[in-house]
């Protein structure tokens, strides 16, 4: 597990915790690749894209077998939109969640479903 996979863990139990013990009705959204107007120019999809206008060869890592699931930002949103009044505990899962039975905590993946493989 990388330090960056361990913080998001670890601050994901933090707000579990704190639903548990105080009541405290808390979501966590996970996104995945995002990608749009205004996206980083580090992340892969944006950096594969200059580099074949450029003409120059992309790096593959992995041996090429690496697949990331992309998610249009403007997907990302509509996802937040339709969760940020559903609360923890109050209302039932919806599709996607991870609804605690422990606390009013909920923990939701937004992404498009289908990985892609990087080598596509």
């Amino acid at each position: 597990m990388t330090l960056y996979a361990a913080t998001k863990s670890a601050t994901e139990l933090m707000g579990h915790s704190y639903a548990h013990l105080f009541g405290t009705p808390t979501t966590f959204f996970r996104f995945f690749t995002v990608y749009g107007p205004w996206g980083r120019p580090d992340m892969a999809l944006f950096k594969f894209a200059k580099l074949m206008l450029e003409g120059k060869p992309i790096e593959v890592y992995g041996e090429g077998r690496m697949s990331r699931d992309f998610t249009f930002v403007e997907d990302l949103v509509e996802e937040i939109v339709r969760l940020v009044d559903v609360v923890p505990g109050t209302a039932p899962p919806v599709e996607g969640d991870t609804l605690s039975h422990s606390a009013p905590f909920r923990l939701v993946n937004i992404g498009g479903g289908k990985p892609s493989p990087l080598m596509d």
